[in-house]
């Protein structure tokens, strides 16, 4: 058997690990330890946390340590969702109700797989710097880069660049999909509180009806894009939860709505927030009720550098052929890899891992969700090569 062939099934062994014991946000353990175990085979030393789940390794370069020295880092995400995964595969999750339904698995398998390739190489011999291996936990919840930022681990030695690779199921695998610019949309969360006065259903006068006044916040959200917004702007505001009262004949004291924010542009978010608060204040005026507002700033605009962006695009034509490699518009889904991207120049990409002959069509967040295999080869292969531009470029 040839050593390209080891290779690949090392790998998916790695992603069929991960798979079937997948975790959710910020109780990554297993994961971690495996990752760390992965690590330690490779003789990367490694960093974990007392307070947070995730690991973070460091090679370093043996000319590594001249004013020229440059650090480059690469992401994965290592967390799952809250979902039951459907079908009869050999590495269906053991873990009821949780699912790698996005990817996550694959993310992590394809960077421990750079890990070793960038060992087995030689590439360190030849570099002035270090390669950092990031394994972030809470995607899912949007806090997971920041925390680890908090704890310096773009530190030490301070990295440069970071990039990162996401599945794509809108791609056939073998396709590789990056970015111009622009990737996702901020996420900001939100939650209203309204309350009014509890009274009989049959005596509405005698209360305040915190679900009319809800109702009538949820109706005019839908102005604010439509009226605040230039057109040539993507936004949505979308609400997902209205909770108010347990009896069809009471007049609840509290509504509670929870919904987010999205778009691609700082100002247009400001904008928006602004709006919704301004909405909030006439309704209360319009009904009497006393209402509190809450935001949660979820993920920033999902800003790719320019040239990380062309960086990722050579590495890809490289591999794949440059018939394959297609540059994605931004998306309305969020991600906090930006946090990273705050920091230093950084761009993330997506590895198509479709298959229609194969019946690997399912979207993510899909209880069906799948990869096909051969992604997580092509994903190494991309990442290693842009490792590989990144020190070159800067000789």
């Amino acid at each position: 058997m040839s050593c390209q062939n080891d290779f690949k099934k090392w790998v998916i062994a790695l992603r069929d690990d991960f798979h079937k014991h997948p975790e959710l946000s910020s109780f990554e353990k297993r994961t971690t330890e495996q990752i760390c175990n992965v690590l330690e085979t490779l003789d990367v030393p490694t960093r974990t946390f007392d307070d947070l789940t995730g690991a973070v390794g460091l090679l370093q370069g043996e000319k590594a340590g001249s004013e020229k020295s440059r650090t480059i880092a690469l992401r994965a995400d290592i967390d799952a969702l809250p979902l039951q995964e459907m079908g009869d595969k050999g590495n269906k999750s053991i873990n009821d109700g949780v699912m790698h339904a996005c990817g996550h698995d694959a993310n992590t398998a394809i960077v421990l797989g750079v890990a070793k390739r960038i060992q087995d190489s030689g590439l360190l011999m030849k570099i002035d710097g270090a390669v950092k291996f990031i394994f972030q936990p809470a995607e899912e919840k949007l806090g997971g880069a920041k925390a680890m930022i908090e704890r310096g681990v773009l530190e030490n030695p301070a990295v440069d660049q970071i990039i990162a690779g996401h599945m794509d199921p809108s791609l056939d695998v073998g396709t590789v999909g990056v970015f111009s610019h622009i990737g996702h949309a901020s996420s900001d969360p939100f939650e209203l509180v309204i309350t009014g006065k509890g009274t009989h259903g049959a005596r509405p006068h005698l209360g305040v009806n915190p679900i009319t006044a809800g109702g009538c916040f949820v109706a005019g959200l839908d102005s604010i894009i439509a009226r605040h917004i230039d057109p040539a702007y993507s936004a949505v505001i979308s609400v997902g939860t209205f909770h108010a009262g347990g009896a069809g004949n009471v007049i609840p004291e509290q509504a509670v709505i929870k919904g987010s924010v999205r778009t691609h542009d700082e100002a247009v978010r400001k904008k928006i927030l602004k709006a919704i608060e301004s909405l909030v204040h006439g309704i209360d005026g319009m009904f009497g009720t006393r209402s509190e507002l809450l935001f949660r700033s979820g993920a920033p605009v999902g800003i790719n550098d320019r040239n990380v962006c062309k960086s990722l695009h050579r590495a890809s034509v490289a591999v794949v052929g440059k018939e394959k490699v297609k540059t994605l518009p931004f998306i309305m889904g969020s991600e906090d890899f930006y946090y990273f991207t705050q920091q230093c120049s950084g761009a993330m990409m997506r590895f198509g891992c479709a298959s229609e002959e194969d019946g690997i069509n399912h979207p993510l967040h899909s209880p069906d969700f799948d990869i096909h295999e051969d992604v997580l080869e092509i994903g190494v292969d991309v990442l290693y090569r842009a490792v590989e531009n990144f020190f070159k470029e800067e000789e």
